[in-house]
């Protein structure tokens, strides 16, 4: 799969000599701060939109399905869209994209529309995915390459940052103000009138988050980005046709890596809310419970700051099969075990989450040289495997849903995997020469 014109290492120069890339590091942190908030309003949204339709689990993943599939289907075409107008445009498009998205939550409320709902929200994802596909490479290569762990995992603490805040907004303006989002257990019966009102809750977020996204845009649009310089160039395609990113152990493994990370963040996540509703787990209300979302995804952030630090002195994979370890002991004490003990086990699964999309991202792309535009664009389009969380949803409806939580459980043991053996890169390039700035 092509990709955005990169490869590792890369350096900057301009007329003056090397160009600092922190001012554009701190705009991008922006944008990932917006799309982890984002993203996770899909976990107040699942809850909500679930009473509002009368849903069943699986009905109600269909959101995270939607969402993610949006990475498959739109990665390529974004990666295109990049080569052809570049990082910044792209950016701006990005952004106008999910702006339009935002605002077609205002049809899909007025008309009561599961359908229309899960459809602006197939276009909110696929100018996240635009984003994604731009800003994650470009974050890896535009330092040494020996940092690149260290510097996406400090870039993506500020998504932590949106994830963080995200539940707090949605349930004051959406689960607070609705008649589902109070009852106790979401066990409330709503009538005609309640259904449209709780539906029409989710206009003003919604139409707010689509003003910050054009703003943003605005700002991106007036912002003198840098460009990559000469060593970002597509090496010659006869040339590229030389190598193979299957000889790469460390991509080919990552790409699932990814995929199953992703689905076990997605479907703790999501599915949170709903664990601690039950009555044997805490028989809180979705508004009450949010409070404990807010703490999954801050302590993601924590986490990714504290690991940045840590990378500084302990090998990302070393680390990253510690937290997936633990992860796995976590996941598993919520499936064996109710009540608090429960409860908690899946809120601080988000604290040893936290480094794993950074680390397997920048693992999986360690060594590929001139291939790493097509691993990077690979392991974007894994992504897509968040779209899985409705075989947890299915499970849940049949099975219940504490024994669901097995299927982020089997998703940490891969990641544990990858740490362990996977990731160590085959046939690897010499690093290029580190970026003299230090981004």
């Amino acid at each position: 799969m092509a990709g955005p014109p990169i490869s590792s290492g890369a350096v900057a120069t301009g007329g003056g000599g090397a160009v600092s890339y922190r001012p554009a590091l701190a705009l991008l942190a922006s944008l990932f701060f917006m799309w982890g908030f984002i993203t996770v309003l899909n976990d107040i949204l699942i809850p909500h939109l679930k009473a509002v339709f009368d849903l069943n689990y699986t009905q109600s993943l269909l959101i995270q399905f939607v969402w993610f599939i949006a990475y498959g289907v739109a990665s390529f075409p974004a990666a295109k869209l990049i080569e052809r107008i570049g990082y910044k445009k792209s950016m701006v498009v990005g952004l106008l994209i999910m702006a339009v998205g935002a605002l077609g939550f205002v049809p899909a409320s007025q008309l009561a529309s599961y359908g229309v709902f899960l459809t602006a929200l197939f276009v909110l994802a696929t100018g996240i995915t635009l984003l994604q596909v731009a800003a994650n490479p470009y974050v890896a290569v535009i330092g040494p390459p020996e940092s690149a762990s260290f510097r996406l995992n400090l870039v993506q603490a500020f998504n932590s940052l949106g994830t963080f805040v995200a539940p707090t907004f949605g349930a004051m303006l959406i689960l607070s103000r609705s008649a589902s989002g109070t009852s106790e257990s979401g066990t409330t019966q709503l009538s005609a009138a309640q259904r449209l009102a709780d539906a029409q809750s989710v206009q003003m977020p919604y139409i707010l988050i689509a003003g910050v996204l054009v703003v943003i845009a605005v700002t991106i649009a007036l912002f003198k980005l840098p460009l990559l310089g000469s060593a970002t160039n597509r090496i010659a395609a006869d040339e590229r046709r030389r190598h193979s990113l299957f000889q790469h152990r460390n991509l080919v493994f990552g790409v699932p890596a990814i995929g199953l990370y992703v689905l076990a963040e997605i479907c703790v996540g999501s599915l949170l809310i709903s664990f601690i509703q039950q009555p044997q787990i805490a028989n809180l209300s979705a508004a009450d419970a949010s409070g404990y979302l807010t703490l999954l995804w801050g302590g993601m952030m924590v986490g990714r700051f504290v690991g940045a630090a840590i990378m500084r002195s302990i090998a990302p994979e070393k680390l990253l099969a510690f937290n997936a370890l633990v992860a796995f002991v976590l996941v598993m004490t919520a499936v064996l075990f109710t009540g608090h003990v429960a409860m908690w086990a899946l809120v601080l699964v988000g604290l040893f989450h936290s480094i794993m999309f950074p680390t397997i991202f920048t693992l999986g792309i360690k060594g590929l040289g001139p291939l790493t535009e097509e691993g990077s664009g690979l392991l974007i389009m894994a992504i897509a495997g968040g779209a899985l969380a409705t075989v947890q949803a299915w499970i849940a409806d049949h099975h219940g849903l504490s024994i669901s939580f097995l299927v982020p459980a089997a998703c940490e043991l891969y990641v544990l995997f990858y740490a362990l053996w996977g990731s160590r890169p085959t046939n690897a390039f010499p690093d290029s020469a580190a970026q003299e700035t230090g981004a």
